[in-house]
């Protein structure tokens, strides 16, 4: 069982105007996602993220980065959102304010009702020209990579890889909702990855409450207002029971 849930928690959640969420990886390994490096099992175990999730990658070996995507894409396609994903839903079903931020590329928040949320790693389920960045459907065009029926470039996943830029728009979003919000979650994540590790600071030095649900300790442990120990499909429940029940 994970840690009860406060009664003053409880009562911030209820009465707050804003709330922002940020969720990493662990809220999907609740759904069956493998995290990044989980993903590196089977026929892909002799890889190092570096040689299947950077532009220099894709570079070299194309056709090598665009099966992996592929075969973890199969393996997103077969998750379904969890308890979490739902409570994160009801949230903001009853916040007059919501905004979710997420390193996850999965898209089971979409998938489970949520709709005010910044994909700052971007969506395994999108593709994109490699040299336009213009979304592009897929499907009927022959190669692996399949090419931009536009310019001819190879199209990859809208995914952001190693050495690449946050979408701006995305990121900035996240660190205004941080600093707006009257109550500040972070759920499921290292609180290791930059820029978005830095995303709960900015609510913490605008005198914010900033919650961790986490089963495990992180850098952000020791600063958390409240921390929530356990996984999020058993503790994000428990906390919307405690203050909409």
């Amino acid at each position: 069982m994970g840690s009860p849930v406060p009664r003053e928690l409880a009562a911030a959640l209820a009465g707050a105007r804003l709330v922002a969420v940020m969720t990493g990886a662990g809220i999907s390994a609740e759904s069956g996602v493998p995290t990044f490096r989980d993903a590196q099992t089977g026929l892909w175990e002799r890889y190092e993220p570096q040689d299947l999730a950077t532009p220099e990658a894709f570079a070299r070996d194309p056709r090598l980065v665009w099966e992996w995507y592929e075969w973890r894409r199969e393996l997103v396609g077969r998750a379904e959102p969890n308890a979490g994903h739902e409570a994160l839903v009801e949230i903001e079903r009853r916040a007059p304010g919501f905004t979710l931020a997420t390193q996850n590329v999965d898209g089971l928040h979409r998938r489970a009702g949520s709709r005010q949320v910044a994909e700052l790693h971007g969506s395994i389920s999108r593709t994109v020209c490699s040299e336009e960045r213009t979304a592009v459907d897929p499907r009927g065009l022959d190669g692996k990579p399949p090419r931009c029926p536009g310019c001819g470039a190879f199209l990859r996943p809208d995914v952001v890889w190693f050495g690449e830029p946050l979408p701006p728009g995305e990121i900035d979003l996240a660190f205004s909702a941080a600093r707006e919000c009257d109550l500040f979650l972070s759920v499921g994540t290292s609180s290791l990855v930059q820029p978005a590790a830095s995303v709960p600071y900015e609510a913490l030095y605008s005198g914010t409450p900033v919650v961790e649900v986490n089963p495990e300790e992180t850098p952000l442990t020791p600063h958390a207002s409240h921390v929530l120990r356990g996984p999020a499909g058993e503790m994000l429940p428990a906390l919307v029971g405690a203050a909409y029940g």
